[in-house]
């Protein structure tokens, strides 16, 4: 089969023809139909975030078509749409058993640390597959896999409640999804704050109040608007030092900043102003979990979570032009989401 891998830090991903996945008697193949490209890929080609034994598959926002099944699989059968949550665990561990297999001591993430979908087919657990409502188009469910599911994640980490105001910092693909996520969960007000004009127009039209931070310090911005209060909880999802910094400076008193943009680079916090003497919590957050994906679909069959838009530019399984792709993102570009088509 076809699969777009990464051979090595720092070089362009290659089109390489590699076997098709066995199954085990857990298991079931996945024929790929649409896989989402992600800044965290970008961060893996590049080497600021480190990935298991090269070559590796590409891709973690997967979605299609059961092809085969493994001799004990029970819930799918050939035909099924499938959206693939994108972590394998033992099922078992200390964190397995408290809902937290992102840190299972086994646990492997696709595209990551074993091979992903961009490619023809995927090989993944029965327990790691959801099954698509017919309200959710293959595209959406694979984007839904992590820039939809981190963001959920990362406001359910922040404890928004009904009547919180909130502040997303990035407007790509997770930022897009805070933002209507967190709409969808009781946020009285939600600012988008970017850089960018055309992502800033997609913010509002879901809703959110635009701050361009090129035009003056967000920070501020959101404080004249709240009338000096700041937001209850703040996601960050750039992943860089400044974005973080303003993520905890924006925070009301009690206020809850989870950061969830992958970086290698370190922030700065004033100790008592900005925490301490606020009360302010700055919270890591780390992928998603499975428990959390049926009330992501149920957000999105009732129209809370929209993804139609979000998808800016659809590209064929082409290793020079996701490259490409991979280039833009590293650029903060225009498009919010791209996804591969099978």
């Amino acid at each position: 089969m076809r699969a777009i891998r990464l051979v090595g830090q720092k070089t362009p991903v290659v089109m390489q023809e590699i076997d098709v996945p066995r199954l085990g008697r857990e298991d079931v193949l996945v024929r790929v139909k649409a896989a989402g490209i992600c800044h965290s890929d970008a961060h893996y080609r590049s080497g600021v975030t480190k990935t298991g034994p090269l070559p590796v598959t590409l891709g973690h926002e997967v979605a299609g078509i059961v092809e085969e099944v493994g001799a004990d699989v029970a819930r799918f059968k050939p035909g099924d749409r499938v959206a693939v949550h994108y972590l394998t665990s033992c099922g078992d561990c200390h964190h397995c058993s408290r809902g937290s297999e992102q840190f299972c001591g086994t646990a492997q993430m696709i595209g990551k640390h074993r091979d992903g979908g961009w490619a023809d087919y995927i090989s993944m657990p029965e327990r790691s597959l959801f099954l698509l409502p017919p309200e959710i188009s293959l595209e959406q469910g694979a984007v839904m896999m992590c820039s939809s599911s981190t963001s959920l994640h990362a406001l359910k980490k922040a404890r928004l409640r009904g009547g919180d105001t909130v502040a997303v910092f990035g407007v790509g693909g997770l930022g897009a999804s805070a933002l209507q996520l967190a709409m969808a969960m009781g946020a009285l007000e939600v600012f988008a704050v970017d850089t960018n004009p055309v992502k800033l127009a997609l913010a509002e039209s879901f809703g959110a109040v635009p701050i361009n931070a090129s035009e003056g310090d967000p920070v501020r911005e959101i404080r004249r608007r709240t009338g000096g209060r700041g937001v209850d909880v703040s996601v960050e999802v750039v992943g860089l030092p400044v974005t973080m910094r303003q993520a905890v400076q924006a925070l009301a008193v009690q206020g809850r900043a989870a950061i969830a943009g992958l970086s290698d680079r370190t922030f700065e916090i004033a100790s008592y102003t900005e925490l301490l003497g606020a009360e302010a919590e700055v919270i890591g957050v780390a992928d998603h979990l499975a428990q959390e994906m049926p009330q992501l679909l149920e957000f999105a069959v009732r129209g809370k979570l929209n993804l139609e838009k979000v998808i800016t530019r659809r590209v064929p399984l082409d290793a020079v032009i996701v490259d490409g792709v991979l280039d833009e993102l590293d650029r903060y570009g225009d498009h919010v989401r791209t996804v591969i088509i099978l």
